[in-house]
């Protein structure tokens, strides 16, 4: 077998990352060498392979799906934004410079579908199928010339497709047929068929609705997913605010002790990893919240500085807001801060930016004895350590270099006090780490809170793409499917006018 779909959807968050997720947890559990792929992705929500390649962490998710290990091929082409109209442009895994939305998409994607041809090519060799991911809308008339990561990809690798649309937010029939109409016959050829997502009550009620959809496109549905509250992976350009929300929503456990923990995450601008924090929500009696006004870290017993696309951007946005003074005063009382990458920088003495925002010499918040120079040379690494006396392990993806000149040691940072920092994204997601954190969190702030003795985050991530796998197998048309991702679209689809604008 050397089978392959396109995941597209009608909308960007029409739920293309979980369906994608789902379909290659389902292939796994039946013994499918199965691989997920994304041309290009658009995040600040990143992640580092073992050989040291950043990718989209919605990628390294679907790996997980699949039970194999993420690679650069997976996502061959990372977008972060540093601004409104500009990105890092991430190819194979290493960033290669800033560009323009009008510099990329004027010449340079279209420069990059050979790369990511030869990126599917080399997956497709190694695995029996191989579930794409497309981006926003494949009707995005504006950009076909150039697009590399929906219908570009699939004609040059004759793709099937497969469009997602969210019932939730309405109007998924005209989306649906309006989705085929705007493209060329030959990008319709691709087409095969339709699968509705987060569909709420009775489907025989929908089913008038598909029948007409197929009479009018000649295209079949695939399935039709219901609403499941806890569904979501790490998210590519929202903010979901916790895990509970996208793992395990439907249960939470009550708090093991006789307090809950208060956590304030300020939402930075260009926030990155964000996701650091699910493992903090996922334990039962912790409650999580992202902020941006100085009164909100009032009752919170930590206060969490997360990473950022741009540090300097964001040490002025808290100054901006008050959010700094109210932090310096929390570190000068002994309650709990930690900054993750950017926020850790920011946290230090002083920055040297000549890179990121080009901003010279810096006055950082004076909280840690941290001096910050900016390298060109991204740092991208997976280590390894201790703290607390527990074993943590993490990944690191920053341009900033940090002398830490005093203080006690933490991971890669140090501490002062109850004011912590480190480069290290996901250290959290250790468990005996986290529980051991937690307890001086509560200790400093004199709450009764006790960690649970048994949350473990990776069965909590298992459970979730086990779910989604669940959804797939339960409510989608598997055998239909299988055919599709072995054979390619069917033959003879018809041709919905007008078709794409000449």
């Amino acid at each position: 077998m050397n089978g392959g779909l396109l995941v597209a959807g009608t909308t960007s968050d029409a739920g293309k990352s979980v369906v994608t997720a789902g379909i290659c947890r389902w292939l796994a559990r039946q013994g499918v060498k199965v691989a997920p792929f994304k041309a290009q992705n658009m995040s600040l929500n990143s992640f580092v392979t073992r050989d040291g390649a950043e990718i989209g962490r919605a990628q390294a998710m679907q790996a997980q799906a699949c039970r194999v290990e993420p690679t650069a091929h997976m996502n061959p082409v990372l977008l972060k934004p540093g601004g409104e109209r500009s990105s890092q442009v991430v190819l194979l895994g290493r960033p290669v410079g800033e560009m323009s939305a009008r510099g990329y998409h004027g010449g340079r994607q279209e420069r990059l579908l050979g790369t990511v041809l030869d990126s599917l090519a080399e997956l497709r060799s190694s695995y029996d199928a191989v579930i794409c991911e497309g981006a926003g809308s494949p009707a995005e008339i504006n950009l076909r010339r150039t697009d590399i990561v929906n219908m570009g990809i699939a004609r040059g690798a004759r793709l099937p497709v497969l469009v997602v649309g969210d019932i939730d937010r309405g109007g998924v029939f005209a989306s649906f047929f309006g989705t085929v109409a705007l493209l060329s016959p030959e990008d319709q050829a691709l087409v095969a068929g339709f699968l509705v997502n987060k569909f709420r009550g009775d489907v025989s009620l929908l089913e008038p609705g598909l029948d007409m959809l197929h009479g009018l496109t000649g295209r079949r549905t695939y399935g039709v997913l219901p609403f499941r509250h806890g569904l979501g992976i790490d998210e590519e350009d929202g903010l979901r605010v916790s895990l509970r929300g996208t793992v395990r929503e439907s249960v939470v456990a009550p708090p093991v002790g006789e307090d809950v923990l208060r956590i304030a995450v300020c939402a930075v601008p260009l926030m990155s990893n964000f996701t650091d924090v699910d493992a903090l929500a996922a334990e039962p009696g912790v409650v999580v919240r992202f902020v941006d006004r100085p009164e909100e870290l009032a009752d919170a017993d930590l206060v969490i500085v997360p990473g950022t696309r741009g540090t300097v951007r964001a040490l002025e946005w808290l100054r901006e807001r008050g959010l700094a003074d109210a932090i310096a005063r929390r570190a000068a009382e002994g309650r709990p801060v930690l900054g993750i990458c950017g926020g850790f920088q920011l946290l230090g003495e002083h920055i040297e930016d000549e890179v990121e925002s080009r901003a010279g010499h810096v006055d950082g918040l004076g909280l840690l004895p941290v001096r910050v120079r900016f390298a060109r040379e991204k740092t991208l690494t997976r280590p390894v350590g201790e703290a607390l006396g527990e074993p943590a392990e993490g990944y690191e993806i920053h341009h900033g270099v940090a002398e830490v000149t005093g203080g006690s040691p933490f991971l890669d940072g140090c501490r002062v006090g109850q004011t912590w920092g480190t480069h290290w994204h996901g250290s959290l997601e250790s468990d005996g780490f986290r529980r051991a954190f937690l307890r001086e969190v509560a200790a400093a702030a004199s709450r009764r809170f006790v960690p649970a003795p048994d949350t473990s985050f990776a069965a909590l991530r298992e459970e979730q793409l086990d779910r989604l796998g669940d959804l797939i197998e339960h409510h989608a048309d598997t055998d239909a499917l299988w055919r599709l991702i072995e054979s390619g679209a069917p033959q003879g689809l018809p041709f919905i006018p007008p078709g794409a604008p000449a």
